[in-house]
């Protein structure tokens, strides 16, 4: 039997406004706990919230970038629950008249687009952070105690609900990676997985290949990293396929995916709509965005992620496109002059190890670098690259130094290797040609990283096939 996975996202994006989105305490991640409160994010009785401007707007900035339609009237709704982390036993939020809806993101890939529907993305107030005291990772399963800080109560939260599109754990990651540039390139938040200003539950049924309804769906919860969400959707879309086939029924639940320990714990049965028991917020009156507004902001969108995916995959081929893009690299990349996929390389391997911002980096210094690599030595290169972003910075410097390419000056050195090393002189004219890039090592060691790599190359191919 071959099954289909069926995977839907809800992405939650903190709003990197200057205050809450109820109050006017400051947006804080790292100042000491329950230092960035107030009567209004603490819910003392009679306080009363006023709604960030700026967060509104943001919202609907984010809706346009997705493509989505603008509600001409939108109301915040009660979110009714009682957790430790949410002081009012409620959340605002927005229910059944959000201000963003049915919007399309185009995922591109190496075969085609994908389009994943936007069923809505709507505006909230955040938690608190609950800090779980003892066990493994900081996670509440196996914690002796938790603590809450309320610092985090209030701050602005989109939260993007995705249609049930995606049909692989790499589709899903590839959409958040997509997703979370075009937040960025908004500049509405600074999306950063670590501090937990963006983070995604995820939605993962299975069925029948060819069957149209959907089955019983489970929500991995709070998850913060690409890698161990596609992690955690395959182990659950086995663990499903494993429930069906055994003759049994999944059920509706959410867990708790540990990466460490490549299992998912069960947190609750998940809870429906009216488990809510939403209702208009009584203390707020509805949104309605002036279309002057709208249009304002529809006129400050760029050029979205994926189409300039598409339009430098004719230049570097998919993988480059996308990953230069995704990582935020393509704008560098198209300041930067050289042949295009040697540059795209150097950005997406070299560059992005040496962990120098972007922006800051001189792309015509840069590029005289890249075009003159081989000439120098690789530890001038390395060099040159770490100092990229640095202010006035110049290639001449680094090209001054020349990489040793004098036959008569290598081939003593590459002699005295091979003798050196007869065992792997052997087992390299055995068979094994990965030797090869030990014997350049290795000569690349006694030059000090001075050698002219391509020249080393030639030299040995030469040496060891005679």
């Amino acid at each position: 039997m071959t099954w289909e996975p069926v995977i839907g996202l809800e992405i939650h994006v903190h709003l990197k406004t200057r205050t809450k989105m109820f109050c006017r305490c400051p947006v804080a991640y790292f100042e000491p706990p329950n230092t960035q409160t107030c009567p209004v994010c603490l819910a003392f009785p009679g306080s009363l919230p006023v709604p960030n401007r700026k967060a509104v707007e943001w919202t609907v900035l984010l809706g346009l970038g997705l493509g989505c339609e603008i509600a001409e009237h939108a109301v915040f709704h009660r979110k009714n629950y009682f957790y430790p982390d949410n002081p009012k036993g409620y959340q605002i939020s927005q229910y059944d008249e959000p201000l963003c809806v049915n919007g399309r993101v185009p995922v591109p890939g190496a075969d085609g687009d994908m389009e994943v529907g936007i069923v809505r993305a709507h505006l909230e107030e955040d938690a608190a952070k609950t800090v779980h005291v003892g066990g493994a990772e900081g996670r509440i399963h196996g914690s002796e105690s938790s603590l809450v800080d309320f610092n985090r109560a209030g701050t602005p939260l989109v939260e993007i609900v995705t249609a049930p599109d995606l049909r692989s754990s790499e589709d899903a990651k590839r959409f958040l990676q997509l997703l979370r540039q075009t937040v960025v390139e908004l500049g509405i938040s600074d999306a950063e997985m670590e501090k937990g200003s963006l983070r995604f539950d995820v939605n993962v049924s299975v069925r029948e290949a060819g069957e149209a309804a959907l089955r019983t769906r489970t929500e991995l919860k709070n998850m913060n990293s690409f890698n161990f969400a596609a992690k955690g959707i395959e182990r659950e879309i086995k663990r499903q396929i494993g429930i069906y086939e055994a003759g049994g029924e999944v059920e509706q639940e959410t867990l708790h995916f540990d990466p460490g320990n490549e299992s998912a714990p069960p947190l609750r049965s998940k809870e429906e709509a009216q488990d809510y028991r939403y209702f208009p917020e009584p203390d707020l009156v509805p949104l309605e965005p002036q279309r002057e507004m709208v249009e304002r902001l529809r006129r400050e969108l760029r050029e979205p992620p994926w189409a300039r995916i598409r339009r430098l995959e004719a230049e570097v081929g998919f993988t480059l496109a996308e990953g230069l893009v995704t990582g935020g690299r393509d704008e560098l990349y198209s300041r930067t002059p050289g042949e295009r996929e040697a540059v795209a390389n150097v950005l997406m391997n070299e560059l992005a190890a040496a962990g120098v911002d972007p922006a800051a980096v001189n792309g015509e210094e840069l590029g005289k670098v890249i075009e003159r690599r081989a000439e120098i030595p690789r530890a001038a290169f390395d060099e040159a690259l770490a100092a990229s972003g640095s202010g006035g910075f110049s290639a001449e410097r680094y090209l001054a130094e020349t990489a040793i390419a004098d036959v008569g000056e290598l081939d003593p050195v590459i002699d005295r290797i091979l003798s050196e090393n007869e065992q792997q002189v052997e087992a390299y004219r055995g068979g094994k040609d990965g030797l090869l890039g030990f014997f350049v090592g290795q000569v690349m060691k006694e030059t000090g990283g001075k050698a002219n790599p391509q020249v080393v190359n030639e030299r040995l191919r030469e040496k060891l096939n005679a």
